[in-house]
């Protein structure tokens, strides 16, 4: 087959295996992957194609072979073992959600005296221990929990 055949094989049948190939996959960028795919194969197969049924027809064993070659390649790669290191759709949107209550409790916090508010980051974004905050402020393991209470307070008014 010279170019020109090549080209006319291809305006001809394009159209059609690529909404064959949709038809199969039920996505378009996969199907203009094969389609293209299809034509290469079709090509570097030139030779071997017998005549013994319709040009389109052939494409169209071309195109579904190589749809069943990506079935088989994603099936294999989504065969994979589920372990502790691979986290749950709930376990993402749980993470998230916390992020988002976060985020809005520190822009609240904003609000707050310097004081009470120094108390809060140093307790949540620190995770310190109220004498560890204490000792940080000069005051007392008490006085560091009472005025991160009363700072939780005044958030859980603002917040409501």
């Amino acid at each position: 087959m010279n170019r020109t055949q090549i080209e006319e094989m291809y305006q001809k049948n394009a159209t059609m295996i690529y909404k064959y190939l949709c038809s199969l996959t039920q996505d378009s960028q996969l199907a203009e992957e094969l389609t293209q795919e299809t034509f290469f194969q079709a090509m570097k197969g030139i030779d071997n194609f017998r005549g013994d049924c319709k040009i389109s027809v052939w494409l169209c064993q071309i195109a579904k072979r190589l749809w069943y070659k990506e079935l088989q390649k994603r099936n294999r790669q989504e065969i994979v073992e589920l372990d502790d290191s691979i986290p749950s759709k709930e376990d993402v949107e749980h993470h998230c959600l916390k992020k988002m209550e976060k985020v809005e409790i520190f822009r609240f916090m904003h609000q707050l005296d310097d004081v009470t508010k120094e108390v809060m980051y140093l307790r949540l974004a620190g995770d310190l221990q109220f004498s560890e905050i204490g000792d940080i402020l000069g005051k007392t393991e008490n006085w560091a929990r009472v005025t991160y209470y009363r700072g939780k307070q005044k958030l859980m008014k603002l917040l409501a």
